[in-house]
């Protein structure tokens, strides 16, 4: 067998296990998630909102409480906006993306997942999504990428800008985590490498981020590492908060898996 073959066949019995855990671990069918929100729909409530633009290469922070949703729109369509946070009351806990994937057995993130914490705790529910293209599983820009990507290492990349966003929250660097970064289509080919998918990204495009517990939270608008645009041109974003209706009994985001029950209950606790 070729080195090649033994990837292939480590892979496909890796896909095997996991397979089985999942039947496994799941006691019940999860919820049918539906399809990405249609642009133009989920209307923001009436009233004054707090709206704020993001710039290309630049990072933006704030706290939120729970209940308050964070609207995160695309202006002017192909950009990245990569996220990292913190519970406010105890910023050892921290927004987990493998922990996100894992829990929930996809890295394919959109309308009706959730976010974990690395305590178990549910930080975000997606509320409404029109892309459902995000990246889990590969992280930001850094100097080192944008050398690589575009010839110039000085230019504004995701690392440094949550290192600034850590300090200007009273953290350090070393209390930044790995992000999740929303409008990044990112997957994995049959031999496990990352790819860009090429899902398109428009002017109009949102996700909306309820916050399940007090948050702070961190928001860098730069490049993803693997944008296949050959010019460093982000455009700006629009961040907008706002407090939506109490989740009911239903609510898809608490409804739609026994994890995101389980991550739920753990709030409570």
């Amino acid at each position: 067998m070729t080195a090649r073959e033994d990837s292939l066949a480590r892979i496909e019995q890796n896909r095997r296990n996991y397979e089985a855990l999942k039947a496994a671990g799941q006691g019940k069918a999860p919820l049918v998630l539906p399809p990405p929100t249609e642009r133009g729909t989920a209307l923001l409530p009436a009233g004054d909102l707090k709206r704020e633009t993001i710039p290309g290469g630049w990072y933006w922070t704030a706290e939120l409480k729970a209940g308050e949703t964070l609207r995160i729109a695309l202006l002017e369509g192909e950009s990245c906006v990569s996220m990292i946070a913190w519970n406010a009351a105890d910023t050892s806990e921290r927004l987990n993306y493998a922990d996100t994937i894992k829990v929930q057995w996809t890295a394919a993130l959109g309308k009706g997942r959730v976010l974990f914490s690395d305590m178990g705790r549910v930080m975000f529910s997606l509320t409404e999504d029109t892309t459902c293209a995000h990246d889990a599983l590969m992280g930001g820009s850094t100097p080192a990428s944008n050398r690589k990507r575009y010839g110039q290492e000085t230019l504004r990349n995701t690392r440094d800008n949550f290192t600034l966003a850590a300090l200007k929250l009273g953290l350090e660097k070393r209390d930044v985590p790995p992000c999740i970064s929303f409008f990044a289509p990112v997957r994995t080919d049959k031999e496990g490498a990352f790819v860009w998918a090429g899902t398109p990204r428009v002017a109009g495009d949102f996700v909306d981020l309820r916050a399940e517990m007090p948050v702070k939270i961190a928001l860098s608008n730069c490049p993803h590492p693997l944008d296949p645009n050959p010019a460093y041109d982000p455009k700006p974003v629009e961040v907008i908060r706002f407090t939506a209706a109490a989740p009911g009994p239903d609510d898809l985001c608490r409804t739609a898996t026994p994890e995101a029950q389980r991550g739920f209950e753990n709030l409570t606790r």
